[in-house]
Order: structure tokens, then C-alpha cells, then sequence
């Protein structure tokens, strides 16, 4: 039993728990099947690369982790603040998520 994913690709996040917490960032993609998000540049990680294939050079590079989705919560553009998405029908019958303090959709 899925539940529906609150956060959508190229959301703009704030990191709520963990050691990134009070961080903003873009998300980058959801997997849903986890319950993750990956966050633009942040939780990053060192990844040991071999060389070979696709990248000529091996080396420790950086790159993004995965966050739990409860641990990011969306934010809206106009309050400038962290808002747990509210659903809205639209008069044309459109379904939009919307910042409960000031009505705009977001994204």
C-alpha cells in the first residue's frame, strides 16, 4: 500500500531532520517506491569511482544521497515558509496543490 508522494520533481525543499536540516534545495528526482527524494547538493556523500566505461577517470567524487520525503517539506514561493501541501479542485475541474496560509498553487 502506496501512499501518494506529497513532492513532486523540481520542487523547491527544506530539509526538516537530519544533519542537513535547515538547508533548502531543488528536488532532483522521487523515488517513490522508497519514499526518497534526492535534493540538488545536498547530502552528499563520497562515491570511490573506478575508471572505465561511461567515465574515463576513476577518483572520489561527490554526489547526492537520498532523503526520506518526511524529512523535507515543500516551499511556497509567495510565504517564503515551509507549508504542508493542501489539495484544491479548480473551477475547471483541475486538481492543484495549493499553500494552505496564502492560497497559490505551488509548482
Amino acid at each position: 500500500m502506496n501512499k501518494a508522494c506529497p513532492i513532486k520533481k523540481g520542487d523547491r525543499v527544506k530539509v526538516i531532520a537530519g544533519r542537513e536540516k535547515g538547508k533548502v534545495g531543488n528536488v532532483l528526482r522521487v523515488l517513490a517506491d522508497k519514499e526518497k527524494v534526492i535534493v540538488e547538493n545536498l547530502n552528499l556523500v563520497k562515491r570511490h569511482q573506478k575508471p572505465g566505461g561511461m567515465t574515463k577517470q576513476g577518483g572520489i567524487i561527490d554526489m547526492e544521497a537520498p532523503l526520506h520525503w518526511s524529512n523535507v517539506m515543500v516551499m511556497c514561493e509567495k510565504c517564503v515558509a515551509p507549508v504542508r501541501a493542501a489539495n484544491r479542485v479548480l473551477e475547471d475541474g483541475k486538481k492543484v496543490r495549493v499553500c494552505p496560509k496564502c492560497n497559490e498553487p505551488l509548482g
